[in-house]
């Protein structure tokens, strides 16, 4: 703990009494709810990666980008983000919904294929996480969070090309073009990203197609947007097969969205249909098909009509959705789910607008499980300009995917039998926000039944699905932000940490994939500065400890140099070469480092 105090002191030396203001992040509108609002008005824990800070994390994937906040915990398979899960406080990768542009992304497979369809970092225009229960906003997957990748607005005609190399043969070639015409703009992006691999047989091929348009725009904007990415990977160790060093993945995600926006009087609508499709190829030896293989293939069809009406009483938040989901696989057979969902949120304001209630509801319809309803609660105190108290209540419930359903193999055994997981949360935070500073504690506590866990006796044994009785997770987190001009060069420093205990009780089993791999203690810090003109660096620490006793500390380092249309940039990752698991028995590289060069093409 005495290291981590002397690198706090370390950072705050660095800020200076000359310190001037720069805009801050207050007046985004966070997108991804029907009632929407600008940031500072929220009463939830949310955090933004705005496209900037991106940049100067020097980082090539999202999977990377959400290591760096606090209570997230992305547990990486190799580099890349090849194969990465999403947990956000304690809960488990199905238990996150991902989001882009508003279109869900979820997969009844399994959750593992969440990050499938992370966009390229070129198209991105911000992050959103939205922490804690949020089922009455976004439905049954989002448990313990969501996360929403908002992509980038077209502005004028440009072309960016990049590329990257370095340590086990990486190497990233992007090129990514926007193009504004008088009734429609567009954003086009193609990028091709492999890997020889940092130990026998994880070596990768990505391949990923972007493309958003904007037709009408002058009128009722109608928005396409298609995506299609495929990743061929090597996956030594990533199933719980240590003794099978030759296993191989392959899978396909595409999502094909419409979507516009509909402004008239008090109303505002937003009508939405989309079709997503995932393809999973799994084989135990890479070179023996006929040993052992998997083949999944899902698709989700599904149409939703949001919206919001203004009046004297407040905002109220609409909606209604339908999904319908496929599967056909060799393992876990064909099967379909269809889901039905309405939503309804009003926003009231008293006391001069000081303080915001919001009660909402959700009530989804199952075609295979019990119907629901999600009600939850928000409640804000706007304290002064800058500074706020909030508190949130809600259910969260998740029904099992298929994979929990049906899948088994030598090391896991399924349960069809699995009841469905529910939860109820609760959480209260205060923030401190101003053009220089930002300050937020949250403390939760989310209290869950019949969660879904596979557990052994020992560790011969394979893994059994079952629903634990209950499990109690409480925590809390705390982030600062500063931001300065040091010789009228803009700086900024980053602090978080979270801390987390889940407490599985009645549980009998000796080993459980739930309980053994959550983040205890968490720091992350970031310290992003420029020394001189069109020159920028940024150094970034994490810290995890997890409840197994396993900690480990990574230091990343990145710098890039602008000069004219030409941009250099150096990205070193784990620069005193810690040995670290993050998921399983996957061991993560050591040191290694990526050059790059980008073009702007005007």
């Amino acid at each position: 703990m005495k290291n981590y105090i002397t690198l706090v002191v370390f950072f705050l030396s660095i800020i200076v009494s000359n310190a001037q203001e720069l805009d801050t992040l207050n007046n985004i509108i966070i997108s991804s709810s029907r009632i929407e609002l600008p940031f500072k008005e929220n009463s939830r824990t949310i955090h933004i990666i705005t496209a900037a800070e991106l940049k100067k994390l020097g980082i090539t994937n999202v999977a990377d980008a959400l290591q760096q906040l606090a209570g997230v915990d992305v547990r990486r398979q190799g580099i890349n983000g090849m194969q990465a899960d999403l947990y956000i406080r304690g809960g488990s990768f199905d238990q996150t919904l991902l989001l882009i542009d508003g279109f869900k992304v979820d997969d009844p497979q399994t959750g593992h294929h969440t990050m499938n369809l992370a966009l390229p970092i070129e198209v991105i225009k911000r992050i959103e996480v939205i922490k804690g229960p949020a089922a009455r906003v976004f439905g049954q997957n989002a448990f313990t969070g969501a996360v929403n990748i908002v992509t980038k607005d077209v502005e004028e005609n440009a072309m960016i090309a990049k590329i990257n190399g370095g340590s086990f043969g990486q190497f990233i070639g992007e090129a990514t073009g926007t193009i504004n015409l008088k009734e429609s703009k567009h954003i086009v992006h193609f990028s091709k990203n492999f890997s020889e691999g940092y130990r026998h047989n994880t070596d990768f091929d990505n391949t990923n197609y972007v493309l958003k348009s904007q037709f009408n725009k002058n009128k009722l904007p109608i928005e396409l947007f298609t995506i299609f990415s495929e990743r061929k990977f090597g996956a030594n160790g990533f199933y719980g097969f240590t003794n099978y060093v030759d296993q191989y993945e392959e899978t396909q995600a595409s999502l094909v969205g419409l979507s516009t926006v509909i402004k008239k009087g008090n109303f505002t609508w937003k009508p939405r249909i989309y079709w997503r499709r995932n393809q999973d190829l799994y084989l135990l030896i890479r070179d023996n098909p006929a040993a052992y293989r998997n083949l999944h293939i899902t698709n989700k069809i599904a149409a939703e009509l949001n919206g919001s009406y203004q009046s004297k009483m407040g905002i109220t938040g609409f909606g209604i959705e339908f999904s319908k989901y496929y599967i056909s696989s060799n393992r876990l057979g064909d099967n379909q789910r269809e889901i039905a969902s309405l939503f309804l949120e009003h926003r009231f304001q008293f006391l001069n607008n000081r303080i915001d209630v919001t009660p909402g509801i959700s009530a989804s319809y199952f075609s295979d499980f019990d119907n629901q309803i999600f009600p939850g609660l928000d409640l804000g105190i706007q304290i002064s300009d800058k500074f706020r108290a909030y508190g949130n209540i809600g259910t969260s419930y998740r029904v099992p995917t298929y994979t929990n359903l049906y899948y088994v193999s030598p090391s896991t055994i399924s349960n069809p039998d699995l009841n469905t997981e529910e939860a109820f949360s609760q959480e209260v935070g205060v923030k401190f926000t101003s053009k220089q500073l930002s300050i937020s504690l949250a403390a939760f506590n989310r209290d869950a039944d019949n969660l879904i866990d596979y557990v052994r006796e020992d560790i011969s044994s394979p893994w059994q699905a079952q629903n634990i009785q209950s499990v109690a997770t409480k925590g809390y987190e705390t982030n600062l932000e500063y931001r300065f001009f040091l010789n009228q060069l803009p700086q900024k420093f980053q602090f978080g940490y979270s801390y987390l205990d889940n407490e599985v009780k009645k549980s009998e089993a000796n080993f459980s994939q739930y309980s053994i791999n959550s983040m205890k203690h968490q720091f992350v810090g970031n310290y992003a500065m420029e020394w001189f003109k069109n020159f920028s660096n940024s150094v970034s620490y994490r810290y995890v400890e997890r409840t197994s006793g396993i900690s480990y500390n990574i230091w990343d380092v990145n710098a890039s140099y602008r000069l004219k249309a030409v941009e250099l940039s150096l990205y070193a990752n784990n620069i005193f070469n810690t040995e670290y698991v993050e998921t399983g028995m996957v061991p993560m590289p050591n040191g290694n480092i990526l050059f790059g060069l980008k073009y702007y093409f005007k």
